[in-house]
């Protein structure tokens, strides 16, 4: 009974936020969510027999200063609402909640939702920064010497 409430206030919720989505199957439904900083958000919501699972994407694994990346994580997990970041079985990075069915309501995905947004958002580029700089500074290069465009790596002109 909780479960078809909470699909209700999600699918309601989805619907009223004109957000981009793919229902998946009867349990789980794909939104697309804007971004500044990352251009797009993709997160699961999960319909399970007790809460509502929610799981965001933030980035693949990184390439270099794992062990700094991860601290990072960690200290920012301990000031975070209703989603931690976490690291899957291949070492991408995610962001993942639950809630159980009795607490979906409107205003509390609309909190939870913008939660992941943010901090997804928020974390992009010192993840990035962190975990990539020698791909930053190797793509910087091979644009510079052909003389590509460098807008969308200009937030990352100070590691050059």
């Amino acid at each position: 009974m909780e479960n078809k409430r909470s699909k209700a206030i999600v699918e309601e919720f989805i619907e009223s936020h004109h957000l981009d989505f793919e229902k998946v199957d009867e349990k789980t439904f794909l939104l697309t969510l804007p971004g500044e900083a990352k251009l797009e958000t993709h997160c699961a919501l999960v319909l399970g027999d007790h809460a509502l699972s929610i799981s965001a994407f933030v980035i693949r694994r990184p390439d270099e200063n794992i062990e700094k990346v991860y601290h990072w994580l960690l200290t920012k997990n301990a000031t975070m609402y209703s989603v931690a970041f976490a690291v899957n079985e291949m070492g991408d990075i995610y962001l993942v909640g639950r809630l159980p069915h009795q607490a979906v309501t409107d205003r509390e995905l609309d909190r939870v939702i913008g939660a992941v947004l943010q901090y997804s958002d928020s974390a992009f580029n010192p993840l990035l920064e962190l975990g990539f700089t020698g791909a930053i500074r190797r793509e910087w290069a091979w644009r510079v010497s052909r003389g590509e465009s460098l807008s969308n790596l200009e937030a990352f002109q100070h590691l050059i």
